[in-house]
């Protein structure tokens, strides 16, 4: 029988790292939701299982907070669990922790859609036996994300053929290391972000382009950016994303 929590250990490489020789945001994005996948698969719930039904997995919010970083080479473990369900919606929670103790929590909310309407289906159809576990790493309600009220910079990117994923459209990773691209250098090369809260709100496709647009906030101790991305042709909204980047 599936355990409610699984745990998935990981070991920095050395392609995982930036300049400072720690993980890289984005990787380390990267290392929660291939965790959440591994759980979903032992449970029979891969993307590949769900392809066979006629639906997929696409990810509608992700939330984390980091309190450590680690460096490469080190060892790390990812807790998840399935926290919450919702009508059309799957929460999935995380916790990663070194020997040390705690080094990030998140959570994330997730839609199972229909390949051929694109629309939602019901949870309960798909995840009636699926093990829930009644507790939250990192409390969120989803409330949505702000519009940018200005635009401070922007940045158009191309869509590549490792961009894409088995849905056939940008992976989530892309579009959150596509924002973090246009933070200030003085800032993207200088700090780390504390916390990243994304709401994904349309695909981008393979011949695609891309534009990342960035608002700084007013107010509070540490630099707090706004980042909306939407396909160039049309400016329709992909994402919509809120960091922040306290000093190290």
């Amino acid at each position: 029988m599936i355990e409610a929590i699984h745990r998935k250990p990981f070991t920095v490489r050395a392609v995982d790292i930036d300049g400072g020789g720690l993980i890289h945001p984005v990787t380390f994005v990267e290392y929660i939701l291939e965790a959440a996948g591994e759980h979903a698969a032992l449970g029979g719930l891969a993307v590949t299982d769900l392809f066979r039904k006629g639906v997929t997995w696409v990810l509608s919010r992700f939330h984390v907070e980091f309190r450590r970083w680690p460096k490469g080479g080190q060892s790390v473990t990812i807790e998840t669990w399935p926290s919450g369900r919702q009508p059309l919606f799957a929460i999935r929670d995380y916790s990663v922790v070194d020997e040390d103790g705690p080094l990030a929590v998140a959570t994330s909310s997730w839609l199972i859609v229909d390949l051929k309407t694109r629309r939602p289906t019901r949870i309960e159809e798909h995840l009636a036996d699926f093990p829930l576990l009644d507790k939250r790493a990192l409390p969120d309600p989803f409330a949505a994300l702000p519009s940018l009220s200005r635009e401070d910079a922007r940045v158009e990117y191309p869509i590549f053929s490792s961009d894409i994923d088995l849905n056939r459209h940008v992976t989530a990773s892309v579009y959150i290391h596509r924002a973090l691209e246009t933070v200030p250098n003085e800032i993207l090369f200088h700090r780390r972000p504390a916390e990243i809260e994304v709401n994904f709100r349309g695909e981008a496709f393979y011949g695609d382009r891309i534009l990342s647009r960035i608002e700084r906030l007013e107010g509070g101790d540490a630099p707090r950016f706004l980042h909306r991305l939407s396909r160039a042709a049309d400016d329709k909204e992909l994402t919509i994303l809120r960091t922040s980047w306290p000093s190290a």
